[in-house]
């Protein structure tokens, strides 16, 4: 049985290629589409906690696309933040989500209390010398044009100086001066949300949020912790997310599922033939179903051998050209992707195989 399995699948060679490239395709669809989603939320929540705050506060409700809200809290705030017992830092903060070649926060801070957080690891250069200047992580640095100390970067529409290249990490890839941020925003004096680093003891935390909630203009600020935040950038939390990857995956199941079933539907009446011989020599329905999804399962073993290795090759190879892209392949969704092909491509040689196992062996043999 293992040789006319084989011989099967060596005897129609193109078939049997595009019915693994369907299956290879299937994997990398849920693989690729789950570790771009995944690395974004992934990479969010290690350049959050490499700000070195423990504390945002900001006007309005608590959310995870504070990037998205306009700055509509006075720079002074921080000022007022700063007097609070168990706050060490408050460092005021404008945030701009951009749509370009990528999608990419742009910071505007007040480098003092900012670098007063946790302070810049510069790599060449230094903090801003001028308005229009820029600071960026190594990799903003190495990807497009290879950016180095002096040259000039076209943000949000404005051309700006490298003034420094920084140890990626700490928030996002670009930094502007607060001042010239709200320039180019046309609100002066204004920040969106307020970083603070305190005594950082659960304890103190809770204090300093009944201390912000209690002064008088400040009522309806959201306080959140560190963790607080980073519990809100998963993919539950987050709006349309699951909906976008159970929609990719659904796809991705429909093309393996249709690939394979009409790939063993159409074996299983090129072999009529075949089917009788066996039944006329013993063969009874479970050896035919066996038979086919035998050969469906080296098929499938062979499609997710390949769209695993794939993926990881995909992985490297965008990591090369995009090195601020995060692409992350994890152990639990291969495992989930790999389930998915393999029980998807199963199912659909099901009813090819129940029907070859149906055919009676007179019928079979006398068939042209």
């Amino acid at each position: 049985m293992n040789k006319l399995i084989i011989g099967n699948l060596v005897h129609r060679p193109l078939r049997s290629v595009i019915s693994a490239l369907a299956v290879a395709i299937e994997v990398i669809m849920i693989l690729s589409i789950a570790a771009i989603m995944l690395g974004m939320l992934n990479g969010s929540r290690t350049q959050t906690s490499g700000i070195g705050m423990d504390m945002i506060t900001h006007p309005g409700t608590a959310s995870a696309l504070m990037n998205t809200s306009s700055a509509n809290a006075s720079v002074k705030v921080a000022d007022v933040l700063q007097t609070l017992p168990h706050v060490q830092v408050a460092a005021p903060v404008n945030i701009k989500l951009t749509v370009g070649s990528s999608l990419e926060n742009i910071y505007g801070i007040d480098f003092k209390s900012f670098n007063a957080l946790r302070p810049f690891v510069f790599l060449s250069g230094g903090p801003f010398t001028g308005p229009y200047d820029v600071i960026i992580d190594d990799f903003q640095a190495a990807s497009g044009v290879h950016y180095k100390v002096g040259d000039t970067m076209k943000i949000l529409n404005h051309d700006f100086r490298v003034s420094g290249i920084f140890e990626h990490g700490k928030g996002a890839r670009k930094f502007i001066p607060l001042d010239t941020m709200d320039e180019i925003d046309g609100n002066p004096g204004k920040a969106s949300l307020f970083y603070l680093r305190t005594d950082n003891a659960p304890q103190f935390q809770e204090d300093v949020r009944k201390e912000i909630l209690a002064t008088p203009g400040m009522e309806q600020y959201s306080v959140q912790t560190l963790d607080e935040f980073l519990s809100t950038l998963t993919p539950d939390r987050m709006p349309g997310f699951k909906i976008a990857l159970n929609v990719v995956i659904g796809i991705a199941i429909i093309i393996g599922f249709m690939a394979i079933f009409q790939s063993m539907y159409t074996a299983v009446m090129e072999r009529t033939r075949e089917i009788g011989i066996l039944k006329s020599m013993g063969a009874g329905r479970f050896d035919i179903v066996s038979v086919v999804l035998r050969e469906t399962g080296l098929l499938a073993v062979v499609g997710v051998t390949l769209g695993v290795a794939s993926t990881y090759l995909l992985k490297f190879v965008l990591h090369s050209h995009f090195p601020t892209l995060s692409f992350a392949v994890t152990l639990p969704w291969v495992a989930l992707a790999v389930t998915i092909a393999l029980a998807g491509a199963l199912c659909g040689a099901l009813y090819p195989a129940l029907k070859a196992a149906r055919k009676d062996p007179i019928d079979a043999l006398s068939y042209e």
